[in-house]
């Protein structure tokens, strides 16, 4: 069972994550829009459609499964990762320009850089997310005797802390890299990128943080709103809806 102070500072990283990272015109969550979080039972929906992985492979997609459940478990505050659609998400991107490498220079020679040079790789995104998917499920068949998919929550859990602190390791490649690099950014785009792009499923995160969404014209609302619950907080806008 997971420690619920566990969750707790889960669920606080998700909302200082978000608050951090949209222009949010509410500096607190409202009321009206944490009892409409409060239920996952009334979150989003499946859709058989738009669950279809385009580059994940079966055993890929239940290690990102797992990853999304462990990283955003279904509690009072939302569905799990996986109705979410957070896996969803990171297939998309993986499968698409960014998972391709589009824009980036990938003839080498590879040196070792600075951090703030970023990855310095002759893989694209999507080759090193695969390639470390297959390292961490190696990782953990020696040491806990499993596949990553197959392992408990809190199991899951303690191996994703021991790969972003460089303490699951791997002869080939950077796991603390892997996550700290592709994983874990991707993981916060699916959280809190429009729905439209198949994370945030129902607007669930940015109901979360009373973020409105679409359309960007809050300018004046930041200063009319400051410090307030904005209206609109509770019914967010994607782009598809203006489609």
């Amino acid at each position: 069972m997971v420690d619920s102070k566990k969750q707790t500072d889960r669920r606080n990283f998700l909302l200082q994550a978000g608050l951090a990272g949209v222009a949010s015109v509410a500096s607190a969550v409202p009321a009206a829009v944490g009892a409409a979080a409060a239920n996952p039972a009334a979150g989003p929906a499946a859709n058989p459609a738009a669950d279809t992985y385009h580059t994940l492979g079966p055993d890929e997609a239940a290690f990102i499964e797992a990853l999304v459940n462990a990283m955003c478990p279904a509690d009072e505050l939302s569905p799990s990762g996986v109705d979410c659609g957070l896996a969803v998400y990171i297939d998309r991107q993986l499968a698409g320009p960014y998972g391709k490498g589009d824009g980036r220079y990938q003839r080498g020679p590879y040196r070792h850089g600075k951090p703030q040079l970023g990855l310095q790789l002759p893989l694209t995104p999507e080759q090193f997310c695969k390639a470390g998917i297959a390292a961490v499920d190696a990782a953990c068949v020696r040491d806990r005797g499993a596949q990553f998919a197959a392992l408990r929550v809190a199991e899951a859990d303690a191996v994703l802390v021991g790969v972003a602190e460089g303490r699951v390791t791997d002869e080939r490649l950077s796991l603390a890299s892997w996550f700290n690099d592709i994983v874990y950014p991707l993981f916060v785009e699916a959280c809190f990128a429009d729905p439209m792009y198949g994370g945030n499923r129902n607007a669930v995160f940015w109901k979360m943080i009373g973020y409105p969404g679409l359309p960007a014209n809050h300018a004046i609302d930041m200063v009319r709103y400051r410090g307030k619950p904005y209206p609109g907080g509770g019914s967010p806008k994607s782009i598809g809806d203006f489609s």
